[in-house]
């Protein structure tokens, strides 16, 4: 876990200064192109913001990488060391140090300094997008214990998703039979109640008051005997047997309204009932 902590830290630091050399080559370069002061600094801004936000996404990739010791050591003997992790997190400081021996001599405190930050540039570049592909591509690739154990590792993940899957697609079916027989079991047991509701819907003169009384009476009933599909499945059987009863005629789903608020029953708007 220490050690995790300061790797992190280091390719914090490393990053850090790999974005300070970039800013400084960018800057020196539009002021040597003979670019204002005024022109590089307002340019300079909105550079530090793009750079800020591609930097945060690397560090996200990488340092959950090295936190969580993603790589399998058996696929990749040799960037899963810790001697090769330290190289690639000291990579930038290293192509510092490498400037800093190129430019021994050289009395130019800015050209020394562009030095610097270009053997920065260029060692961090080499590292991170040349050579650690390559190595991780060739540790996949070249050993075969690497090629047959990542065979094997993608065969079984494959193999837990198909075992997942079967297993979602089990639980549904269990669960729609289990609603179907539950809807079966209700429209038994509440064909009463349902007769009521559609008694309600179809009367020539509907005292409201009362009806939504007696309504509310049936709903919350429901409610307590399956929740809210037992409460569906009455009130489907309930507008099906008042369609039944009179074909003729239109058939308005006031029960909607009448159960607002029972349980996590909602009702839609009056248009939408009306016209339901």
């Amino acid at each position: 876990m220490f050690r995790r902590k300061r790797l992190r830290s280091i390719h914090l630091a490393g990053t850090v200064w790999f974005v300070v050399c970039m800013g400084y080559v960018f800057v020196l370069g539009l002021h040597q192109a003979g670019v204002n002061w005024w022109v590089v600094f307002s340019l300079s801004g909105y550079g530090a913001l793009i750079v800020f936000l591609l930097v945060s996404l690397y560090l996200f990739a990488i340092y959950r990488g090295i936190s969580s010791s993603q790589k399998v050591q058996i696929e990749h003997p040799l960037t899963s060391t810790p001697y090769y992790t330290m190289f690639y997190c000291l990579a930038p400081f290293l192509g510092g140090l490498a400037g800093c021996v190129g430019m021994i001599g050289v009395s130019s405190v800015s050209q020394f300094l562009s030095g610097v930050a270009l053997g920065t540039l260029a060692t961090t570049f080499l590292v991170w997008v040349i050579v650690d592909p390559v190595a991780g591509l060739l540790e996949t690739v070249l050993p075969p214990t690497s090629r047959r154990h990542r065979a094997e590792r993608l065969a079984q993940a494959r193999v837990q998703r198909e075992k997942r899957q079967i297993e979602r697609e089990r639980l549904l079916e269990e669960l729609l039979a289990r609603e179907d027989s539950d809807v079966s079991r209700w429209q038994e047991s509440l064909k009463s109640q349902a007769q009521k509701l559609a008694e309600l819907l179809i009367a020539e003169k509907i005292d409201f008051q009362n009806a939504e009384r007696e309504a509310v009476e049936i709903g919350a009933a429901a409610w307590r005997t399956g929740g809210i599909s037992c409460m569906r499945a009455l009130r489907d059987t309930a507008i099906g047997i008042s369609k039944q009863s009179s074909p003729d005629r239109a058939v308005v789903d006031y029960i909607t309204v009448w159960w607002d608020g029972i349980g996590s029953w909602r009702s839609p708007s009056l248009y939408e009932t009306a016209n339901s």
